[in-house]
């Protein structure tokens, strides 16, 4: 591509249908969310935007921006994104799809013998580029990709990652808040999505009325509703989970929403409060991730959260899913897809599931 990068290129995004966020620069970063929180209410930070790494106790990637632009809708890549050409290659498989099988077996039988009710299970893919790849022009494919326009991208340096960025499509709202509204959409239970139009309706109507994947899902929503119910006047979490889908996938999602008892509250702090929720991690959460940590290799801030949060505490965190980080020097990715496990999962299923997931991102970065 000989035509210049935009000088409007963002070092973070957010494209939802709802609205979106895009920022540039970096006037201060932050690894701890607590220090962020400090920022955004003393009004030393107008916004802080980044991601949350699937474990709390490693270090955040957070922004303080130097320039903010809001718009009402998603986000319409530039032109410069939608001509570019991307060549990749896949170079391996973490675990190799065996070997994710035998965990899958494992974790079942862990389940059956334990407290353990469900665990998610996630494999990686590693990605080479032909040429060094600009992430933006993945998010822009992401976004064009997305029957509802979603997309994100952020700056993954203030972790100690310099130059790696997180993009992915994820459809999964971890928390949203808006004045004291605040709301969550979570997904669990899923399906692949097929090309025949009667097999697709079927697959989603059995997804509806699967007995496993129903109680998978409900593991989510009690989970939300213990942690805001103590904090909201009101809270509204319907008990059948409605039918949603992406272009790859038919999910259980439940639309989730309360009134907060102290509107004060930013949505970065309720991010931290929920997330890992059983969706992209299990539970119990402590042995389900100490089973995580047994079986996988760090996820770094797949599973985590992206997402934005202003001084007034409004903001919206999506969970890590449907993603890759792309490295530094723009040579190689890694793209990841998980699947909850229960006691009545069938391995052969249960990776199926995986592999669909993960052609969202495997399309966009030209494979």
């Amino acid at each position: 591509m000989c035509e210049s990068r935009p000088s409007t290129a963002p070092d973070f995004l957010l494209s939802r249908a709802t609205g979106s966020v895009r920022t540039q620069g970096a006037r201060r970063t932050f690894t701890q969310v607590d220090d962020a929180v400090d920022a955004l209410r003393s009004g030393a930070a107008e916004m802080v935007v980044g991601a949350l790494p699937f474990h709390k106790g490693e270090d955040a990637a957070l922004t303080v921006p130097e320039k903010i632009i809001r718009e009402d809708g998603p986000l319409e890549p530039h032109a410069y994104y939608r001509r570019g050409a991307l060549g990749a290659r896949v170079t391996g498989f973490d675990p190799e799809p065996e070997e994710h099988l035998r965990r899958i077996e494992a974790a079942i039988a862990t389940i059956e013998s334990s407290k353990l009710d469900k665990v998610v299970l996630a494999r990686a893919v590693d990605i080479e580029f032909l040429t060094a790849v600009d992430p933006l022009l993945v998010a822009a494919r992401l976004i064009d990709m997305s029957s509802h326009r979603d997309g994100f991208i952020a700056d993954l340096t203030p972790a100690g990652r310099p130059g790696a960025m997180l993009v992915g499509s994820s459809p999964e709202v971890l928390i949203k808040k808006q004045g004291s509204t605040v709301t969550a959409f979570p997904l669990a239970g899923s399906a692949p999505r097929h090309a025949d139009k009667s097999r697709d309706i079927m697959a989603g109507k059995d997804l509806q009325h699967s007995q496993k994947d129903l109680g998978e899902h409900a593991f989510v929503v009690d989970h939300l509703r213990r942690i805001l119910e103590p904090l909201c006047t009101s809270l509204d979490a319907p008990t059948t989970p409605e039918l949603m889908s992406t272009n790859e996938m038919w999910h259980l999602g439940t639309p989730i929403a309360g009134t907060l008892k102290n509107p004060d509250m930013t949505a970065l702090e309720l991010a931290e409060l929920v997330y890992p929720t059983p969706a992209i991690c299990g539970t119990p959460t402590e042995a389900a991730q100490a089973l995580i940590e047994t079986a996988e290799t760090d996820r770094g801030f797949y599973a985590g959260a992206v997402g934005w949060c202003d001084s007034s505490g409004d903001g919206e965190y999506m969970v890590a899913i449907r993603c890759a980080e792309v490295a530094g020097d723009g040579l190689s990715a890694r793209a990841w897809a998980g699947g909850g496990i229960v006691a009545d999962s069938e391995p052969d299923a249960e990776l199926q599931e995986t592999s669909a997931k993960l052609r969202t991102i495997l399309k966009a970065l030209g494979l």
